[in-house]
């Protein structure tokens, strides 16, 4: 036996043993699970044994719907506010930001986070931007709603008033028509991409440690498989260099399997003709692997879900190119994905996918639809029938609010009716949509489907639409591996599946629910190696000793990603006692509680 994990609680999600306090691991597979002294058996001269002291241990968690190749090429350019609890202190982390980063850089702040998380329950203001960063360009992205660019950055990018409006987005202006800084999607988000596209970019080194820091956040939460969906900007093959190549080295962190993501419109035909002759679906091996088609078949049925704007109606002609490119698809046996939030755009969208099915059946093809959030009870039966499935992702949790405002209180008790399609035995898988929109936290994810409130403690649900703890982590793990067609090779710890697991800060099944989103992996394992390990696991983590953070600017190096207040420069215990952590964060006391001491790990708190 390579390794024995023994003395906690761990949740497998094995039908024949769902809770074990030991298991055995060989040749990176289960191989041995049940009680201590049981497995302990099993042990041999070279077998690492690991104390989990009581703590609670899942399967490792799979991101259904994530942009991490990506968010990879990005992250170390990125200051992110995942999580932060007030304004004041994102500002302060932005002034810090700004002295570092060396022209022609930007500071860049690209979505994970929602105004309605700060004490504030605002936006900074683009005089705030202006007085923090003079002449470094800033650039802070916002859902898929706004962006706002300081003067700095809209000099960058060669906006003036002369700039056109982009089809479905609006650069505001001033009384004399000069930009203000605010881009305003209407609802289409091309004019916010399109703009931060214009930025610098990394070399390809500094590319590969971004995405390597990247991967090590998510498995510092807990990750150890994802399915990333493509995206706007990301080219076949181009864009998948540097995770081709951390593969081919034996460096990556978590499975990932990938689809391809259209890239021109009127012309998504031809790229999947193309990406259909480069590869095939399913090739690659248990950490890289083609997952099919998707998330974007043909930009005629792109609805954004910007909850501030009316539901977009889809083209005339959406059906027709929608019919082609998935007439195609399921004559090469491709699977397919497609990003849908609104049910008028799933009612079309099923119609062509019925159509099609009686001219060339779709024979137990995997596809799924992405998001559905105001999905009916008729087009999920026509799911059902057709053998599809839903990718659920926390996008409410981040703009419940303004779904509210729109749509009203009942209309959001059922957005997305997640109950509803585990009644119906339809395949649900639970995500993210991270990094641009909501943030890559799985805690997050499971906090609001667990309590069906958002980051900013408005309340969704009742009981009807909410998840128990255990049906919620299901989602996580077994749910999202079936939209890779793995799921008899992970989502649970059984004999002969890959040992992928973590080590939780605190017991998932147990801690106050306000508390789910503030858990972390203290250890992380995936096929059988350390991948992650930080306080009594800090020893077994190799990687952290080895992975330098580039370029020397970046926001990682300082703030790290998802906030986390055990993260200082040297204990300053003694200066909190002087001042109170709220002060520090700049929110008044009474906000102190949603803040959970207990995470901070000691007794201080500084950046």
């Amino acid at each position: 036996m390579d390794s024995i994990l023994f003395n906690g609680k761990i949740t497998t999600l094995d039908k024949k043993k769902p809770e074990v306090s030991a298991i055995g691991i060989q040749n990176g597979n289960v191989a041995a699970l049940g009680a201590d002294h049981e497995v302990k058996k099993l042990r041999n001269k070279t077998t690492k044994l690991i104390d989990l002291k009581g703590r609670r241990v899942i399967p490792g968690l799979n991101d259904s719907h994530i942009h991490l190749i990506r968010g990879g090429l990005n992250y170390n350019m990125e200051l992110r506010w995942d999580g932060v609890p007030s304004l004041s202190y994102a500002l302060k982390m932005l002034k810090g930001q700004v002295l570092k980063t060396p022209p022609p850089q930007w500071v860049r702040v690209i979505g994970g986070f929602s105004e309605f998380q700060f004490a504030e329950k605002r936006m900074p203001t683009l005089d705030e931007l202006n007085a923090i960063a003079p002449d470094t360009p800033v650039f802070i992205l916002h859902l898929y709603d706004r962006a706002l660019l300081n003067a700095a950055a809209l000099r960058a990018v060669g906006y003036t008033k002369e700039t056109p409006d982009p089809k479905g987005g609006r650069i505001e202006r001033d009384k004399n028509g000069n930009p203000t800084g605010a881009l305003i999607a209407e609802p289409n988000a091309l004019i916010l991409y399109s703009t931060l596209a214009k930025g610098p970019k990394l070399g390809f080194q500094d590319q590969l440690n971004s995405t390597c820091h990247f991967m090590r956040e998510l498995n510092r939460l807990g990750l150890t498989s994802c399915i990333d969906a493509g995206g706007g900007f990301q080219n076949y093959p181009e864009d998948y260099l540097v995770i081709e190549e951390l593969h081919k080295n034996n460096k990556l962190t978590l499975r990932i399997a990938y689809n391809l993501f259209t890239q021109n419109p009127g012309k998504e035909l031809a790229d999947f003709e193309r990406f259909s002759k480069l590869i095939k679906p399913y090739s690659g091996d248990g950490f890289y692997r083609c997952n099919g088609a998707g998330e974007m078949l043909v930009f005629s049925a792109a609805d954004f879900e910007d909850f501030l704007f009316e539901r977009p109606d889809m083209a005339s002609n959406m059906q027709e190119d929608l019919k082609k490119v998935v007439s195609f698809l399921i004559q090469n046996k491709w699977p397919f994905r497609l990003h849908s939030t609104y049910n008028e755009t799933i009612e079309r969208a099923l119609t062509v996918f019925e159509e099609v099915n009686k001219e060339i059946p779709f024979q137990g093809l995997n596809w799924f639809f992405d998001h559905a959030e105001t999905i009916t009870i008729p087009n999920l039966e026509r799911i059902k029938a057709l053998n599809g499935g839903i990718a659920i992702q926390h996008r409410m949790a981040f703009q419940g609010e303004y779904f509210i405002h729109r749509y009203g209180k009942d209309a959001a008790k059922k957005s997305p009716p997640i109950k509803k399609m585990l009644e119906l035995g339809i395949p649900v898988g639970a995500g993210t949509d991270a990094t641009r929109v909501a943030s890559y936290n799985p805690w997050v994810s499971l906090y609001w489907l667990v309590s069906g409130k958002t980051v900013g403690g408005t309340s969704l649900y009742d009981e009807d639409n909410k998840l128990d703890r255990l049906e919620a982590l299901r989602l996580y793990t077994l749910g999202s591996a079936q939209f890779s067609r793995e799921e008899n090779n992970k989502g649970s710890l059984s004999m002969g599946k890959y040992a992928d697991l973590a080590v939780l800060s605190h017991d998932y099944f147990h801690i106050d629910e306000e508390d789910i989103k503030n858990i972390t992996s203290l250890l992380t394992v995936l096929n059988g190696n350390v991948v992650y390990g930080e306080g009594d696991y800090s020893y077994l983590d190799e990687i952290s000793r080895n992975l330098p953070v580039s370029p020397d600017w970046s926001p990682v190096s300082k703030y790290g990603g998802y906030f986390n207040p055990t993260k200082h420069n040297g204990c300053s215990c003694q200066k909190l006692k002087k001042a109170s952590l709220d002060s520090l964060l700049g929110i008044p006391d009474s906000k102190s509680h949603s803040l959970n001491p207990w995470s901070f790990g000691c007794d201080c708190f500084a950046y």
